[in-house]
């Protein structure tokens, strides 16, 4: 099972939006890289909700309830549930002030709004959340 994180601008669809709504379908990516990224999500993918913008920061835990699958465009889409909110967001600043994620897309490819992450980055992640 691969872990995610996927990016969203807050004031568009927060992650108090998919609590709100029970569930979503993940739509709207157009970056090729993201796209192929997507394409590889399967039903029971944990993810990790990061608010982009001014926020920039882990706002909640999600899960994809379906595998990846082309929507009537053609374009990679997957269905997603919250898990559940951080209790204490995380920021990027926090991230990068680690210093050993410099390579993790997270902090070297800013606009990618789909990206896989790897265990040390997920464990850090979710212990600073609680």
């Amino acid at each position: 099972m691969t872990k995610w994180l996927f990016k969203e601008e807050p004031s568009h669809y927060g992650f108090e939006h998919l609590e709100m709504d029970g569930a979503a379908t993940w739509e709207g990516v157009r970056n090729n890289t993201a796209l192929r990224n997507l394409s590889m999500v399967k039903k029971g993918d944990e993810i990790i909700y990061y608010h982009t913008g001014d926020e920039k920061a882990a706002a909640g835990l999600a899960e994809s309830t379906s595998d990846a699958y082309r929507d009537e465009e053609g374009f990679w889409v997957v269905r997603i549930r919250p898990v559940r909110k951080f209790r204490k967001r995380v920021t990027l600043r926090t991230i990068k002030e680690e210093g050993r994620f410099s390579s993790s897309p997270l902090v070297r490819l800013p606009r990618l709004s789909v990206m896989p992450v790897d265990d040390e980055l997920w464990n850090f992640i979710i212990g600073h959340s609680e």
